[in-house]
């Protein structure tokens, strides 16, 4: 969900992808490619084979010279067995050229095709599949990478979607939130930002980077999908994530915009429980985030319900939030991190 967690696996999915591709194409296929060296006719393609077996028994019909076809096939197992299924093939096409095949077998067997068997070959196309199937696995996996950097970059091709508002004037308003002066702070606008989802964008998670007026990164928030219901494509998006990142904070808080049904139904409503404190869907609601030195406001501006075979009011057609973000004026610790982590391995 956030962007500052997804950058450690963005970069390794890309270097993963960019040294593969270096790796087989530029090197394997380009400046190195595999030289092959001391192959046989048993390494030729099938056509090239049987247009070499013609050849080798037209020269035996005229030299009777065994020892030189015996030197030709020579390391080739399953010369007597192609022999054969060749010469079986063009026994009614060109009989001439199946009776030297004949007579070619016998340099390896004197009783003839009759006592050569034809599973060898089968194991040849077996072969021959293997190979396929090689190239077939190699491009899946090229896809799968190339689908699993899609994902990860979170940006959806199939939906014309309109890009982000960056509303750089400042908040109007307070923070929706009680400060007390005796908090020993004041909250400054920073600014503002408005994200929109249509139904069909199933990808949807936008992201804000949070700076102060000299540039500094404060933090980060943004919106995405949480929860879908049915089975339909495009999604029926029933919750959506409202979330805000501190860098001066060890957590990330996060809060769950519900549908009507998704949030009157008990055994959605706890199995969307972990995720965050769960809010209402209401238009002109909104809804609170505040950590160490930040505070978000996140006003849903405009939702509507789709329609169609699932319970009234459980998915969302189009959802607008506009997410004002203010900073916390005082002084403030570090967060002591290490001391969180030492009392998480304490167990």
């Amino acid at each position: 969900m956030e962007t500052v967690e997804r950058q450690p696996v963005l970069i390794g999915v890309a270097a993963f992808i960019i040294g593969f591709s270096i790796g087989l194409f530029i090197f394997g296929w380009w400046l190195t490619p595999v030289e092959w060296e001391g192959g046989g006719p048993q390494h030729l393609a099938d056509v090239d084979q049987d247009l070499y077996l013609l050849t080798l028994s037209g020269y035996y019909a005229q030299t009777n010279d065994q020892n030189r076809v015996a030197a030709a096939l020579d390391g080739w197992e399953e010369a007597p067995t192609e022999i054969c299924v060749l010469a079986d093939e063009m026994r009614t096409t060109n009989p001439v050229d199946a009776d030297q095949l004949e007579s070619l077998v016998r340099v390896f067997n004197p009783q003839g095709c009759a006592a050569v068997g034809a599973a060898p070959a089968e194991a040849e196309e077996g072969s021959g599949l293997g190979g396929l199937l090689t190239v077939l696995i190699l491009l899946v996996l090229l896809l799968a990478i190339a689908g699993a950097f899609v994902y990860f970059l979170r940006r959806p091709t199939d939906v014309a979607e309109e890009p982000p508002a960056y509303l750089d004037d400042m908040a109007t308003a307070g923070p929706a939130t009680v400060v007390e002066p005796d908090e020993g702070f004041e909250a400054t606008p920073i600014a503002r930002f408005e994200t929109t989802y249509t139904r069909g964008h199933d990808t949807y998670d936008d992201s804000f980077s949070i700076e102060n007026a000299q540039g500094d990164f404060l933090g980060e928030c943004g919106v995405g999908i949480s929860e879908s219901i049915g089975m339909d494509t495009p999604k029926n998006v029933t919750a959506f994530e409202v979330w805000l990142f501190d860098k001066n904070d060890i957590r990330t808080v996060t809060k769950v915009i519900m549908s009507d049904h998704a949030f009157f139904d008990e055994a959605l409503k706890a199995k969307l429980a972990p995720k965050g404190e769960p809010v209402l869907a209401r238009e002109g609601e909104t809804i609170v985030l505040e950590t160490e030195t930040l505070i978000i406001n996140a006003e849903i501006t405009d939702m509507e319900y789709g329609e169609g075979n699932l319970p009234p009011k459980s998915f969302f057609e189009r959802f607008t939030v506009e997410l004002s973000a203010w900073a916390k004026e005082g002084d403030f610790e570090e967060p002591d991190i290490q001391g969180h982590i030492d009392e998480m391995m304490d167990f």
